[in-house]
Formats: structure tokens, C-alpha cells, sequence
């Protein structure tokens, strides 16, 4: 009689999981605490909010923030860009953002990509951006539910 040593393991080749295709959504279908979204916006201004430079230790290395207000035909919504992410997000770029989140600062949605996400410059958008419908002029409150 055999006896066979740990788990059996069945062999899949190379099967991958099988890529989905994005589905993109508009800026006003944004909301708070959401992630997963990839969208195509034009940068209408990008404005330095934090710069560190090296310091005496080689642990810190230069940190670079940048809100930017980005949008498409539906409105508007600051993106915090950060590090490599402030050289491309310029004025005036159009740009695919890749698995985008939105985080809330101060009761406000800004849009980011984190290390999971990508933004790629993209040909120039044809559409106009809807500027009077800025995302993150809307304040939100957090409210506890009781049940």
C-alpha cells in the first residue's frame, strides 16, 4: 500500500485569472468610499501642497503633494497626485486613471491612486470640463447609524 507525503496538487498549466475589461465611470458618479474606478480626465490645474526634500538620513527620500483638479464633461474633483504622479499630472494633460479610489479629507472627496493603481497620459480628451460641478466643494458628514 502507498503513502503519499503532503497535499496532492493539481496542475493548471499557466491558467491565469482572466483580465476584466474597465468599465469607466464619469465623475459625478463618484461617492465617498469608493475604490476600483478607472476613468479619463483632463488636468485643469495642479497646485504643490507639500515638498521634502533629503534630509541627513537616507531614510527619507523627497516627498512631493500636489492637488490637482481634474475633470470630464459631467464635473470636477481634486486628485491628490503624489511623488512621480505631480510630473504627470500637468495643466492641460489628458490622463486614464487606473483603479482611482476616493479618500476624504476635512469632510471632502479627493480622488488618488495608490501603488495598486496607474495613471497613463492619454491623446487629448475632445470633451469640455463641467468646472461648476466641483466634487470636492460638496462637505460630507459623517453620521452614525443606530439600529
Amino acid at each position: 500500500m502507498a503513502t503519499t507525503t503532503g497535499p496532492r496538487r493539481q496542475q493548471h498549466g499557466n491558467a491565469r485569472p482572466a483580465l476584466r475589461k474597465p468599465v469607466f465611470v464619469k465623475v459625478d458618479q463618484l461617492k465617498p468610499g469608493t475604490s476600483g474606478h478607472t476613468l479619463i480626465v483632463k488636468v485643469l490645474d495642479s497646485n504643490t501642497v507639500l515638498q521634502k526634500g533629503r534630509s541627513a538620513s537616507q531614510h527619507l527620500r523627497h516627498t512631493r503633494v500636489s492637488e490637482c483638479l481634474v475633470g470630464d464633461e459631467t464635473g470636477c474633483i481634486l486628485f491628490t497626485a503624489r511623488n512621480e504622479q505631480v510630473d504627470t499630472m500637468r495643466p492641460g494633460a489628458t490622463v486614464i486613471l487606473r483603479n482611482a479610489k476616493i479618500d476624504m479629507f476635512k469632510g471632502s472627496m479627493r480622488l488618488a491612486v495608490d501603488k495598486w493603481g496607474r495613471i497613463e497620459v492619454t491623446e487629448p480628451a475632445e470633451f469640455l470640463v463641467k468646472e461648476d460641478n466641483n466634487l470636492s466643494l460638496v462637505e460630507y458628514e459623517l453620521v452614525n447609524v443606530e439600529e
